[in-house]
């Protein structure tokens, strides 16, 4: 959704890697070691720390048969480990996104 691939592009291969293959498994009905339900929202963080830097992308499930990636940053926030509030109010935009896009393709509900 939105930009997300593209900043998925730019992050270091060894983050993409990791984070393709944590996606590639939740196709297959997996979770990846690296791949965290989110509090509050029906989405998994892949969470990839490389090179002193924490690299994350966040995917939903929640439409039938579909993964959608909702969001990619790094994680530059000083305070901690949460994910910052503007990155949370735009994964929120994006499901809602991805289910208004899932309901125009597939004419089903979630």
């Amino acid at each position: 959704m939105g930009d997300s691939r593209k900043r998925l592009r730019e992050f270091p291969e060894a983050v993409r890697f990791e984070i393709g293959q944590a996606l590639y498994q939740a196709e297959l009905g997996e979770r990846h070691p690296s791949a965290h339900a989110m509090q509050g929202l029906n989405a998994v963080e892949i969470v990839s720390d490389y090179g002193g830097n924490t690299y994350r992308g966040v995917y939903t499930t929640r439409f039938r048969d579909s993964i959608y990636v909702l969001h990619c940053f790094e994680k530059k926030s000083k305070a901690g480990i949460k994910t910052p509030k503007r990155d949370l109010e735009l994964i929120r935009r994006r499901i809602a996104d991805a289910g208004i896009h899932f309901r125009a393709v597939t004419g089903k509900q979630e």
